[in-house]
């Protein structure tokens, strides 16, 4: 589909991707003379499927896979004039792209997020994004970029420091969701995003609907899952072994706040560590040190790979936290462990300790790709159990139509969701836009 580039009203909306199918947002609000990209993500399908690495591993220079970028002019390739970059949050879905867009563009996003970004890219193989171009957004404090006004709020969501975003030019105010929850621990985070941006009409909001998408039924709440890994740490026989994402902060507190209630100490690490570090004990979380009932398991691919990576500075930071995995072995019913699939050749040579049990905390699609039936066996082999202790990072579908019902917008746009027609028959004045198409936004004072 052309995009054609005509802005003859004040404010106009482009869901380049993502008006529907989950992740590889990209969103551009122009007026006359500035435009605005909103997130610049990965699609998911090319983040999920292992057969399919060439977005991670994609490095800046080198030529776009066909269909792995939006056709945005200006954004991916010399064209019209994008004058900024607005970055919700830090998954690869929302920024997996951004080191491959113009890099005279300022990016803009929150100090949490860039914190997050930088530790995928030192840990995760993830591009490290050139700090020249980033512009930190201030929480609750309006940013002028040309003719915009924009302000960004926090929202709790599976990504640490996240943000909704205000946009308003011409008297036109847009709120992009971002990607957020209502179940999380800073419940009072969309009550405050709510109440400030109502204070005058909203007259488009763009909307994330994951659990629209699969009829999703509604899960526990973050509190509610750390009682349940509370419950099943309590009653394990032996080593407790962790999956989840160490940028996932909420997951990794409520995995330290269940260890710390059943008496065992939570080994991760350096990449956790790391997150640990960065954000320096606020939220609630422990900074990695013994006396917050953290120690740091300095894993065989971080052995030996830290020097060839220049990575000597963070590895002296957390050697006062130190463990060795003899000693957790030594101990397994004391200790629960950040555990990755990697380690089980690596670290336990192919045999895990009696009677571990692996708490799993991601999404269960992932459990389709065969890495995960091998350990599935090789904790059978040793009396283990494999069980799921998970919530969503994304808003539950009833908690969708309060929030949308809360903020009372003149229309609701769908995004980062497989069945937008769904909104069509849950919620009021929905208005679908495809793929690539330019429409008009108006103020309801106009």
């Amino acid at each position: 589909m052309s995009h054609r580039l005509c802005y003859n009203v004040p404010m106009k909306l482009t869901i380049h991707r993502g008006a529907k199918q989950i992740g590889g947002s990209c969103v551009e609000l122009a007026t006359e003379r500035t435009r605005l990209i909103i997130d610049a993500g990965l699609p998911l399908d090319d983040l999920q499927d292992p057969a399919k690495p060439r977005g991670a591993k994609l490095r800046p220079g080198q030529p776009i896979p066909d269909g792995l970028a939006p056709q945005v002019p200006g954004l991916f390739a010399p064209g019209p004039k994008v004058d900024a970059i607005l970055l919700s949050h830090a998954h690869a879905d929302h920024s997996g792209l951004l080191a491959h867009t113009q890099p005279d563009i300022p990016i803009h996003l929150t100090q949490g997020t860039s914190k997050m970004l930088l530790a995928g890219s030192i840990f995760a193989g993830q591009v490290r994004l050139d700090r020249e171009r980033c512009r930190t957004l201030p929480a609750g404090r309006a940013v002028s970029i040309g003719d915009f006004r924009v302000t960004a709020f926090p929202v709790d969501h599976s990504a640490y420091d996240g943000a909704a975003l205000l946009v308003e030019a011409d008297g036109v105010r847009v709120l992009y969701s971002g990607d957020l929850r209502l179940h999380g621990r800073r419940t009072a985070l969309a009550p405050a995003l709510i109440r400030a941006v109502t204070s005058q009409p909203v007259d488009a909001l763009v909307m994330e609907g994951t659990h629209f998408s699969e009829s999703r039924p509604r899960g526990v709440t973050e509190f509610e899952l750390e009682d349940e890994i509370l419950a099943r740490t309590r009653t394990a026989p032996g080593l407790v072994l962790a999956i989840f994402s160490p940028l996932h902060v909420d997951r990794l507190l409520s995995f330290h706040r269940a260890a710390q209630r059943a008496g065992r100490t939570l080994v991760v690490d350096p990449y956790a560590a790391f997150v640990l570090y960065l954000i320096n004990g606020r939220d609630g979380l422990p900074l990695p040190q013994a006396d917050h009932g953290v120690r740091v398991l300095y894993n065989e691919h971080f052995e030996k790979t830290w020097q060839q990576r220049h990575l000597g500075k963070i590895h002296g930071m957390f050697t006062g936290a130190r463990i060795e995995l003899a000693e957790v072995l030594a101990q397994p019913d004391r200790h629960v462990m950040l555990f990755r699939n990697s380690m089980l050749p690596r670290d336990f040579q192919g045999r895990l300790p009696a009677q571990a049990r692996c708490l799993y905390s991601y999404w269960h699609g992932y459990l389709a790709q065969p890495e995960w039936a091998v350990l599935k066996t090789r904790l059978a082999e040793v009396g283990g159990d494999f069980v799921e202790c998970h919530t969503s990072g994304h808003i539950f579908q009833d908690d969708i139509l309060r929030f949308v019902a809360a903020v009372n917008a003149r229309e609701v746009i769908p995004i980062h969701t497989n069945a937008p027609g769904t909104f069509v028959k849950a919620v009021p004045s929905v208005r679908l836009v495809a793929d690539g198409e330019q429409v008009a936004l108006h103020s309801g004072n106009s």
